[in-house]
């Protein structure tokens, strides 16, 4: 069972890389001033799926740790970051909502959204490497 969140979250980051490298499109013409096919709605869509299985893999870890070990924070850091990431994601889903809606040429506000999930992406990445050494721990039993 305590292999549902890492699976969750394995998905949800893949995908968010991938829609990251959309939005890098966008980002090129925005700002570089170069040519680039940016899929909007590709992008919009598959973004909204990453941040829900984000936010449901946060949810799914703090009640796993609690289910399996009666408690909170067990895993140190692993946990205090998921929890930092909420109100990163959260922004990350409103500011997409609203450009996806409101579509304006200001070019501040998608730069805002696209650095704020760029550290969505990194502290992810501590997520894994974290993540990695909890499952070595407490799932295989190993070190």
């Amino acid at each position: 069972m305590l292999w549902i969140h890492p699976i969750i979250q394995a998905f949800a980051i893949g995908i968010a890389w991938y829609v990251f490298y959309l939005g890098t499109k966008r980002f090129r013409f925005l700002h570089l001033h170069q040519e680039a096919r940016f899929t909007w709605k590709r992008h919009v869509i598959l973004g909204e799926i990453a941040f829900g299985f984000l936010l449901a893999g946060i949810a799914g870890g703090i009640i796993m740790v609690y289910l399996h070990w009666q408690g909170f924070f067990i895993t140190g850091i692993h946990g205090v970051i998921g929890l930092l990431m909420i109100p990163f994601v959260i922004f990350g889903i409103i500011s997409g909502v609203y450009m996806n809606y409101k579509k304006e040429k200001n070019p501040v506000f998608p730069f805002i959204h696209g650095l704020n999930n760029l550290v969505i992406l990194i502290l992810a990445l501590i997520q894994v490497i974290t993540g990695l050494g909890i499952v070595k721990a407490f799932v295989l039993g190993i070190g």
